[in-house]
């Protein structure tokens, strides 16, 4: 009996491990596409003169594709779908998901509240990595 419950135990924190490992590799694949995501946002913005709206899901665009490509490499090897195509429109999905959280935290600290935009998108940015390594990991097995 004893023997069972550490079995149970040691699977249950192996898988807490594995998933803290791929949290942590999700961070570093995320922060390149944040880095691709704000370089965007600030060329659209700055440079161009785009409205903050348009720059901001410009630059999520960007990071989306580049999140996509280092992801399926180096995060989430085993997708549940047998299809690319599929795979990456589900990627995009749980992208527009996070795409609209970020909309709607920026507009209402930079319309309502008066906060900068870059600083609206950090803060706003916390919310949709979660949103997006949950929604994410839900699409792959391990």
């Amino acid at each position: 009996m004893q023997e069972r419950v550490q079995q149970k135990l040691e699977e249950l924190l192996g898988r807490r491990a594995a998933v803290a490992m791929q949290f942590l590799n999700y961070f570093w694949v995320a922060m390149l596409g944040l880095i691709a995501d704000f370089g965007t946002l600030v060329f659209l913005h700055d440079v161009m003169r785009a409205y903050y709206l348009l720059a901001a899901a410009g630059g999520f665009t960007v990071g989306l594709i580049v999140n996509y490509v280092l992801s399926s490499k180096f995060v989430f090897k085993n997708s549940k779908l047998n299809s690319c195509t599929i795979e990456f429109l589900l990627f995009g999905a749980v992208g527009l998901v996070g795409l609209g959280l970020l909309s709607a935290s920026m507009w209402a600290l930079v319309t309502l509240l008066g906060v900068q935009y870059l600083i609206a998108k950090c803060l706003a940015t916390v919310v949709v990595y979660a949103w997006n390594f949950i929604g994410r990991k839900a699409m792959y097995r391990d």
